[in-house]
């Protein structure tokens, strides 16, 4: 994987040399980086043009701007590496803005695999509120201290020893100053109306997510008939960490059906 620093912008992102017309682009969690994905790398490289950005306040992307940015920086990826469609899987935060890219640029959109999110379009108020508290609680642990905000969010996020002590190391990088790039988030919820997609959507959840995040996941899955959805057995929230074998070959199937 090559690195690169897009223009203007204090993005870094990761590309590979394949010359495939495909192209998947990983966007990762919060207090995370692109190396979550490196299992993915690994799988996808030979058949994809791959893709994975540090996101704005993350691993070598600090600089001026929002996480909400992320959309406009997908869409410049886009453009330098001349990109027309895009398969978008994202994880967590991740998962909630690549829906605001297919928002913003559907004609864009091969297909999106969004895992341990919901459905900015039409989130539940009282439950946004709930994951709101939730968020700010952890935010204040970490104010006081990464480490311990570290070993919480770690059990929380994932279930396997070996994701665990992965994620713990990614989030002892976080920086507290990166924390006000992420208030923005709420500003791409309930923004835009989805009346149907032309492009395929998969949800994804780890079994033993937190029960909200199963929930919503759910609930999502109520309002996407052709939605194809998956409980992935053994795995939290960072699905792709805990189980990368049987995520892989999810995502596989669900890109190339039939094959």
């Amino acid at each position: 994987m090559k690195e690169k620093l897009l223009d203007n912008t204090p993005i870094h992102y990761w590309i590979n040399d394949n010359k495939s017309k495909e192209t998947i682009m990983f966007i990762h969690p919060a207090f995370a980086n692109h190396t979550c994905f490196d299992f993915q790398f690994e799988h996808f490289k030979d058949n994809y043009k791959v893709i994975a950005m540090d996101l704005l306040g993350h691993g070598k992307s600090i600089g001026k701007g929002t996480i909400v940015d992320t959309s406009e920086f997908i869409k410049e990826i886009m453009i330098k590496e001349n990109i027309n469609k895009i398969n978008l899987v994202g994880v967590s935060i991740g998962a909630l803005l690549i829906q605001d890219f297919a928002n913003k640029y559907p004609n864009k959109v091969a297909s999106l695999c969004c895992i341990g999110g919901y459905d900015i379009n039409n989130f539940d108020s009282s439950i946004q509120k709930e994951n709101r508290r939730k968020q700010m609680k952890m935010m204040l642990k970490a104010v006081f201290s990464i480490k311990a905000f570290a070993k919480d969010n770690k059990k929380i996020s994932a279930y396997t020893k070996e994701a665990q002590d992965r994620f713990y190391e990614m989030n002892l990088e976080f920086r507290k100053s990166s924390f006000k790039q992420l208030a923005s988030l709420n500003g791409i919820v309930n923004k835009f109306q989805i009346e149907k997609r032309e492009y395929p959507l998969m949800i994804g959840v780890g079994e033993y997510d937190i029960d909200l995040a199963i929930k919503v996941a759910k609930m999502w899955r109520e309002t996407e008939p052709n939605c194809k959805f998956v409980i992935f057995n053994n795995a939290g929230h960072i699905v792709n960490m805990d189980v990368p074998n049987e995520f892989n070959s999810t995502l596989e199937d669900f890109l190339r059906p039939g094959s």
